[in-house]
């Protein structure tokens, strides 16, 4: 089987970049979205239970920063297919010695970057381009009971959004600060 994705580390254990490998000729190119065999080795262990893709049409909106809670904690393998994003993970097992800490990647069309999440993190982004179209593989269903997030912009969390956050849903803005959780 050939290789298709280069896998890196990044700062918080298990979380891992990816760039896919693009083969291509004049007539275009092909890349490998997905794969068991290669994903299993750097730590998808579920099968693939979900895919959801969004549209974000508007520079500036953060989407998140979202996760599921036990036992319905799902790994993400999350990617951009058109735009520009600042995709960010954050650390939620509280044992980590990275408990809080978060990492962002630049993921775009362009740079055929994936973040693979692992459970216990956190997810958001924000767009760095118009009309955004991003494509989430789960490892887990979606569970109402078990939804969460933190809020993107928590003083806590500290996170370095590139761009002034022009948009969230009011959803994403009513979530606890991390000093109103009990």
């Amino acid at each position: 089987m050939s290789k298709r994705f280069d896998i890196a580390e990044t700062p918080l254990a298990g979380l891992l970049r990816l760039e896919r490998i693009r083969i291509g000729d004049a007539r275009g190119w092909l890349e490998r979205m997905f794969c068991a065999d290669e994903l299993r080795a750097a730590g998808w262990a579920g099968p693939i239970a979900q895919i959801n893709r969004t549209l974000t049409l508007n520079r500036g909106t953060v989407r998140g920063m979202h996760f599921q809670k036990p036992p319905h904690e799902e790994a993400k393998l999350v990617s951009c297919l058109a735009g520009e994003v600042f995709d960010v993970a954050v650390d939620m097992r509280k044992n980590s010695p990275t408990y809080l800490r978060w990492h962002g990647e630049i993921l775009s069309a362009d740079n055929a970057r994936s973040l693979l999440i692992p459970e216990g993190f956190a997810h958001g982004f924000q767009t760095l381009s118009e009309k955004v179209e991003m494509l989430y593989f789960h490892s887990a269903a979606y569970a109402p009971g078990a939804e969460d997030a933190l809020r993107a912009d928590d003083p806590a969390l500290g996170i370095s959004w590139p761009l002034a956050i022009s948009e969230m849903s009011d959803r994403d803005r009513g979530h606890k600060l991390l000093s109103e959780r009990t």
